[in-house]
């Protein structure tokens, strides 16, 4: 399994055919440019290419009435003047004798995609599609969007799929050696839903199955910068589909101009909490904005809700240097996004392109999405981690409008909503009028400060070993991909020597991750407490100026660590929650799933990307308590900060088990299910909030309202 790519060259031929200033920028170059930067990259001979089909017009009816199908049948036939007279009707569109063949393609590109993430055929991928689909509605093309690509791929998805999950399994394994361990897709002849298709290639029976649901739930993220407003007015009443969309909406004076595109928009009777907006009310969003977007408003509701499959609607207006969305987020953002997703639905993500208008930026950020999808370690987050005022105005006002509705967000408290129609101006960023000589000035600025980061891109190379192990026990059997290397071939692809003890093991793979050729690894050792300090000191010596620690058991730190900043210290499994300085935070074990995911998601990753660590140290040691779905699902989110430098020291057990699934997540697998959400107790909840309290003037990932 691995990750497809599909295309068809077709999808090029719709164009513009008269002056339009305002359509002309959905041109063909958006896919050309991009399709060549993945292949300058190598990244489009590592995916599995898939050629689309066009969808049938049953399959167009899935979303869009008879009516509005043969409407657009019937504009393959109209000559350039009625092509415009009919683009006149709608807002934003123009119609080409090719757009009904592009845009049934686009359809089919998304089916495909999602049939064979589905059917097993690979883990997950893009569609690299035109025209785009978000806002089409049922009867109506709306902005450059003709068929809804992604909700009719929602509908497919729940009419020819169904999927059954192990209680003790990996549901969604990557595989890459062909490694599944305990997954079941249970063939659609086996559930009472209409239209169901036939068994999936390679089905086989689960004997421990947790439910079954007749109908998948799907998780839609939408990342374009316009509010994808088709797609929420298809499924705003339906509990099975949650959609998360960010836009650009400046209290309602941003295209599409409409009321439910802000946050107390939150879907219709049974589907009431399952739409979440999060509207921008000013331009300049960056990657602090939208990394804490994610944290603190889409993956806890994400995880409570506990899709089966996600579907990316892949806007790249909202990176920088886009006219459209005036946004400052760069292209690895969107690598980090889409990694935080891929734990999620095990690792089912399917990304359909929307939006994106600035060649070089739409190509870069497609390149980092690929680059994500494939398991590779994505650069570190640049710019200040510190969002801005309004982010927080909105973040505030999108949890307080949805934690009605979820146990997660609920729990973790929301400060009150801030009056409607109130406007921050926090000094950084302000409204700027399109067309006018502010905005070419910021655009100008934006494509200056886009040059030169894509060349900062080019300084985080890829390193030949993604990940390696080391191991007290060498011939345990680990099942492990081909490409994670045990500790002797890490030692043929680095330095011949053969005298090594377990310590020295640690250390020769720890040199590794700091000369950039391993990316990441997993250590086992008889004394995680001594290795740790060890490895610690090495680092801070060698190359790391920050160092990140995050100390899960009975691990001290030491006595004598200097509190300069240079090291973070995170302790999971303390005494008791305290913020002993601004580098040495204590927080007791986790007692449910509910409150891990909250100690995970409000508070170490914030910490984590706002200290922005050269290195992860993450080590378990006696006593450590974590359940492996738990440690597999925290290595894996500490890939994000570091750039993918993560080396994790394990106490040696009895089982090398724990080791080898902590070796596939870092080598790009989704982590296992935690299974069901469960309720935080309320010690766990106070503590948390407790040290939020204490960190988050110095700490500013850590908020979640303005302040006061």
């Amino acid at each position: 399994m691995g990750t497809a790519l599909v295309y068809h060259e077709d999808m090029t031929a719709a164009r513009l055919l008269w002056e339009d200033p305002e359509c002309e920028i959905e041109r063909p170059e958006r896919l050309t440019a991009a399709l060549r930067r993945l292949q300058q990259g190598g990244l489009e001979q590592r995916c599995l290419q898939l050629a689309p089909r066009e969808a049938s017009e049953a399959e167009l009816g899935l979303v869009h009435s008879p009516e509005y199908v043969s409407l657009l049948r019937g504009t393959q036939a109209l000559d350039t003047q009625e092509l415009q007279a009919l683009s006149g009707q709608y807002d934003a569109v123009y119609f080409h004798p090719s757009t009904f063949h592009c845009a049934r393609l686009a359809v089919g590109a998304a089916l495909q995609l999602v049939d064979a993430v589905l059917m097993g055929a690979v883990h997950n991928g893009l569609a690299l599609v035109r025209p785009p689909g978000h806002h089409s509605q049922r009867a109506a093309a709306n902005g450059f969007c003709v068929f809804n690509n992604v909700a009719i791929a929602a509908r497919h998805a729940q009419q020819k799929h169904g999927l059954q999950r192990c209680v003790l399994g990996w549901p969604g394994a990557r595989g890459r050696g062909k490694v599944v361990v305990g997954v079941a897709e249970t063939p659609p002849s086996a559930l009472s839903h209409p239209g169901l298709g036939s068994r999936p290639q390679g089905w086989r029976p689960c004997p421990s199955v947790s439910s079954a649901l007749p109908v998948p739930r799907i998780l839609i993220v939408d990342w374009d910068v316009h509010h994808g407003q088709g797609i929420q007015y298809i499924f705003e009443d339906d509990p099975s589909v949650l959609y998360f969309s960010w836009h650009r909406y400046e209290h309602g004076r941003f295209w599409p101009y409409l009321r439910e595109s802000d946050a107390d928009a939150v879907g219709q009777g049974k589907g009431r909490g399952f739409t979440v907006n999060l509207p921008w009310n000013q331009v300049g969003m960056g990657n602090a904005d939208y990394l804490a977007a994610f944290l603190h408003v889409l993956l806890p509701v994400a995880f409570e809700f506990d899709p089966e499959l996600v579907l990316v609607s892949a806007g790249f207006d909202s990176a920088i240097g886009d006219p459209e969305g005036q946004m400052q987020a760069t292209p690895e953002c969107f690598g980090h996004l889409t990694q935080l997703l891929q734990v999620l639905a095990g690792g089912r993500v399917c990304a359909v392109l929307e939006g994106g208008y600035h060649l070089e930026s739409l190509s870069q950020s497609v390149c980092m999405v690929v680059r994500a999808l494939l398991g590779d370690p994505v650069p570190p987050l640049s710019g200040p981690m510190e969002p801005h005022r309004s982010a927080l105005e909105s973040i505030q006002s999108v949890r307080a409008a949805q934690a009605p509705h979820w146990t997660s967000l609920r729990q973790q408290g929301s400060a009150p909503t801030p009056r409607p129609g109130t406007c921050s101006t926090d000094g950084r960023t302000s409204p700027l009028s399109p067309g006018g000589p502010t905005f070419k000035a910021a655009e100008a600025q934006a494509s200056a400060v886009l040059s030169s980061l894509l060349g900062q891109l080019h300084l985080h190379p890829t390193p030949p070993v993604r990940t390696a192990v080391t191991l007290t026990a060498p011939d345990a059997a680990l099942g492990l991909p081909p490409a994670v290397l045990h500790q002797e071939g890490l030692h043929e692809a680095l330095i011949q020597d053969t005298a090594f003890t377990a310590l020295g093991k640690v250390l020769h793979l720890l040199k590794g991750i700091l000369d950039g050729q391993v990316s990441s690894g997993v250590a086992t050792t008889p004394a995680a407490a001594a290795t740790l300090d060890v490895a610690l000191r090495c680092s801070l010596s060698h190359r790391a100026q920050r160092v990140l620690c995050v100390a899960v058991g009975q691990l001290d730190r030491p006595p004598d660590l200097a509190n300069d900043g240079r090291t973070l210290w995170l302790d999971i499994r303390g005494k008791e929650a305290a913020a002993l300085s601004l580098f040495h935070v204590s927080m007791p074990l986790p007692g449910t799933t509910g409150a891990f995911l909250s100690c995970v998601l409000a508070l170490v990753l914030p910490l984590a990307y706002g200290f922005r660590p050269d290195l992860v140290l993450m080590a378990l040691g006696p006593a450590q308590g974590l359940q492996e779905p738990h440690a597999a699902l925290l290595a894996a989110l500490l890939r994000g900060p570091a750039g993918g430098r993560v080396l994790v020291l394990v106490e040696q057990e009895p089982t090398s088990q724990l080791a080898g699934i902590l070796a596939r997540v870092l080598h790009g697998d989704a982590p296992p299910s935690l299974g069901p959400f469960s309720t935080a107790p309320p010690e766990d909840m106070q503590a948390l909030l407790y040290l939020r309290g204490q960190l988050e003037a110095q700490w500013k990932m850590l908020q979640v309202a303005a302040p006061s």
